[in-house]
């Protein structure tokens, strides 16, 4: 194989940065979302996200959870390079998260509180692609 090839097949270093940011900003928002529903007392959660109060306590710990493992998992194995194929599940993860969320508020009336949803799929759908296809992590050897 060329030089030319090998210089065009790997991914260039603004997609690497990029998938980087994106990682991280998905991270922040989903790890912070996810400890603010599991940490704070429903009555509280209910005045900041009114759909809280109206579903059982149960329900609202469980997005929590989903949303604090798809904010580690969008970050964690790639930056350990322990098993990285996880950071792709997690993408796929959080777009379908995503997916269910804006269908959920649409469905209830609260469109004002989807644009948030669209970016974070937009991120998630990204990181999923340039992971999973154009700038994967190759996983550590031990």
């Amino acid at each position: 194989m060329s030089t030319t090839a090998l210089e065009t097949a790997s991914p260039g270093r603004a997609l690497r940065i990029g998938l980087w940011i994106a990682q991280i900003l998905i991270c922040f928002v989903f790890t912070s979302a996810g400890l603010v529903k599991l940490l704070t007392p429903i009555p509280q959660l209910a005045a900041m996200m009114p759909w809280a109060g109206q579903y059982s306590e149960g329900f609202v710990r469980v997005i929590g959870l989903i949303d604090l493992a798809g904010g580690i998992g969008i970050l964690l194995p790639a930056l350990t390079r322990i098993l990285p194929r996880l950071t792709v599940l997690a993408a796929l993860g959080c777009t379908v998260l995503q997916v269910f969320a804006l269908v959920f508020h649409i469905s209830r009336g609260e469109a004002a509180v989807t644009p948030l949803n669209f970016v974070l799929l937009a991120l998630a759908l990204f990181v999923l692609w340039g992971r999973g296809r154009k700038a994967p992590i190759a996983a550590r050897q031990f």
